[in-house]
This record gives structure tokens, sequence and C-alpha cells, in this order.
């Protein structure tokens, strides 16, 4: 498993210490696996448009490069 370090803002840590300090997460790395596969499991589609038009993009710009 790798290991990321985040900066949070004083508020949102406060509020990640409060769910854990309530028992709805075991600690704040729990909490941040869960919100981050929340929020991808919720804009997988979104982001997934996204990085199909980038491609289609870049590969539009290589192809007029070509000529």
């Amino acid at each position: 498993m790798k290991t990321i370090k985040v900066a949070l803002p004083a508020k949102l840590e406060l509020e990640a210490r409060k769910y854990v300090k309530s028992g709805w997460f075991t600690d704040e790395g729990e909490l941040m696996r869960t919100a981050l596969e929340e929020y991808i499991r919720h804009h997988r589609f979104q982001l997934m448009e996204r990085f199909m038009k980038e491609d289609i993009d870049w590969a539009l710009k290589v192809k007029a490069g070509a000529r």
C-alpha cells in the first residue's frame, strides 16, 4: 500500500478527527481512503469522459502535425 501525505485545512482536519473520535472510522487513514473511494465511484464517468477527450485532443494535434 502506498502512503500519501495530505495537508488539510484546519476546519477539515477538525471534522475528520470528530468522525474518528465518534467511532465512525478507526483512524484518519480509513476516513481518507473511504472518501477517495466514494469520490471516484461517484465521478467515474465524468473522469473517464474527461480523460478520453484529452486523449482525442492529443491525437488530433499529433495528426495535424504529421501533415
